[in-house]
């Protein structure tokens, strides 16, 4: 609901504040009063485009200022404000400053925003309808919303916009898989032949140090055996008649053994000495079996090199050491396995596309079905009322239709695209003369036309409508006083899930307001000046005469009766409804 607007500084206006109420407030008063300026200040409050004409003469800007209740439409709300970096509170203050030199500034909450996050929130607050329409029912866009909510397919709406989420996901990943299919083949293919060299190669942990010590003994063979047999003769056999070292440390052992058995001070080195010569002993031996072993095998010695070659080779294509190659083939293992599950995947994928593509088709031409006994059945009365409202013969289509798409759901034998609303498409047409083909909403020209063909749906889908604020300006241009009551009684009715706002001259309209105010011309200062008042009850009589066009006692009974008759009239209709 708009609770508050404060207007400065723009047109004729130099300040105007008002705090309004729910209900219907109807705002009347002489033709240049003033009315339509008020209105344009609220158009501007919801983001339309600002003329630095419309400051007031000798102002640097225009200022205009709204304080509105969040709570109806709360849960659209969130997602705008949150996008424009504006927290939710439990009030909502829109500004919008219009300067003389053309800059235009907008805030909501007391942050800055562009001036299209105006026109965001604003759609989501208030319809206009007359001369300047802002109206959401001249979006097309939110004609299917309109016939859902109206007719109750909300749920059913859900439940197939879920599945056609379902099915843009598997789709997104079997775009995603089919884009990345050669780069996965190439990739596979390239650890296929790692996992395949490396596995041929029959690796060990430790083969390598094993080999380069083997090359280094099998290419020194020669050299070992010399060495080893000048030791093994240094230990036991010189070879020239002199006694070797073992022999040597046996005669000291004995020499040893024969002090100890006089003096036992020395069994302590006797047996350091019994021990070394043992240990020396063993160790020519060794030295012996070692000399045996040596042998010079230029095959072998090659097999070696083409193993530590081909080692080297792994390493250098794989990892540093063996224990990397070996962990690169397991790595590539695990990976192929993962690659070579992608083609289930695809296969799966492509199953369950098809699966959901045709649950979708048969949720959605059900639905599809549904909406066009629906749009007739809106159509109809959307008539009804406009009849009533004094546009006898005019049409109301509410037309649904399918666009094909060769990607498409099957429908009756073709296939058609969809979205989250289904296969639908659904706008409103109307043709306000007789033999006039119907055509979109937009292009109707004439103002009151257009606010009464609003007034008549906004009647009939006010269940649906979430917009919490209706403005009506001059929605009676062009109609007589007995088409103008059914018109105030329309716009009263809408006040059961809306607060309306209607700039009228016509007195039958003014009638049924909740809330009257009176919009004037002063000259104040040597200026121009737009004043704006509530009228209170007692003063009502008087501003109904002199809209019925006198002052005199007749016109004031005139007024009288008119407004008990409206009272009377909505006092009833409170009661049959239940309404306080």
């Amino acid at each position: 609901m708009l609770l508050e607007l404060d207007i400065q500084d723009l047109a004729i206006i130099e300040r105007l504040r008002c705090r309004l109420l729910p209900g219907l407030n109807v705002l009347t008063g002489e033709t240049g009063a003033g009315k339509s300026i008020i209105v344009d200040a609220l158009g501007l409050l919801l983001g339309q485009r600002a003329d630095s004409a419309m400051v007031r003469a000798g102002a640097e800007r225009a200022v205009i200022h709204g304080q509105f209740d969040p709570e109806p439409v709360a849960d659209l709300l969130g997602d705008v404000l949150g996008a424009h970096g504006v927290p939710s509170e439990p009030e909502l203050l829109l500004a919008r400053e219009v300067h003389a030199e053309g800059r235009s500034t907008a805030r909501v909450n007391g942050r800055v925003v562009p001036v299209r996050a105006l026109a965001e929130i604003g759609r989501l607050l208030v319809d206009m309808h007359g001369q300047g329409e802002t109206t959401s029912l001249l979006r097309g866009a939110e004609h299917i919303e309109l016939l859902d909510r109206y007719a109750g397919f909300i749920t059913a709406r859900g439940a197939l916009a879920e599945q056609v989420a379902r099915h843009a996901a598997v789709t997104a990943e079997l775009a995603a898989i089919s884009r990345e299919r050669d780069a996965r083949r190439r990739r596979a293919e390239a650890l296929a032949h790692a996992a395949a060299e490396i596995a041929q190669a029959d690796l060990a942990e430790g083969e390598e140090a094993e080999l380069q010590a083997e090359r280094a003994r099998l290419g020194n063979a020669e050299r070992l055996a010399l060495l080893a047999d000048r030791a093994y003769a240094a230990l036991r056999d010189p070879g020239d008649g002199r006694e070797g070292g073992v022999d040597l440390l046996d005669r000291a052992l004995e020499a040893l053994q024969a002090i100890a058995r006089i003096d036992g001070s020395l069994t302590p080195a006797v047996e350091s000495v019994a021990a070394a010569a043992e240990a020396l002993t063993e160790r020519a031996s060794e030295v012996l079996a070692y000399r045996d072993r040596l042998e010079f095998d230029p095959a072998r010695l090659q097999e070696v090199e083409d193993r530590l070659a081909l080692i080297g080779d792994l390493k250098r294509k794989y990892g540093p050491d063996v224990a990397a190659v070996l962990d690169h083939e397991r790595r590539a293992t695990r990976e192929l396995a993962e690659l070579e599950g992608g083609e289930e995947r695809l296969a799966e994928l492509r199953s369950l596309a098809a699966a959901l593509l045709d649950e979708i088709g048969g949720r959605a031409a059900s639905l599809s079905a549904a909406r066009a006994k629906a749009a007739a059945r809106l159509g109809s009365l959307v008539e009804r009322e406009l009849a009533e409202l004094g546009m006898a013969g005019s049409r109301f289509v509410v037309e649904v239709t399918q666009r094909d798409h060769e990607d498409g759901v099957p429908l009756a034998g073709r296939r058609v695209a969809f979205g989250a609303h289904g296969v639908d498409s659904v706008e409103f047409l109307v043709s306000a003369n007789p033999g006039e083909p119907p055509r979109p909403l937009v292009s109707v020209a004439s103002g009151g036309e257009t606010a009464r063909i609003m007034l008549g749906l906004k009647g009939v889908l006010q269940a649906a409508d979430r917009v919490p604020v209706l403005v009506f300006d001059e929605i009676d241009a062009g109609i007589g006083g007995r088409v103008g009551a059914v018109v105030g009684r329309r716009l009263w009715s809408l006040t059961d899930r809306h607060q309306v706002l209607c700039v009228t001259h016509l007195p039958q309209v003014a009638a049924y307001g909740d809330v009257h105010w009176r919009v004037q011309k002063q000259v104040v200062d040597g200026r121009t000046v737009t004043l704006l008042a509530r009228i209170a009850a007692a003063e009502r009589v008087n501003e109904i005469a002199q809209m019925l066009g006198t002052g005199s006692t007749v016109g004031r009974q005139s007024a009288l009766l008119l407004l008990q008759e409206t009272e009377a009239w909505k006092v009833g209709q409170r009661t049959a409804a239940g309404r306080a």
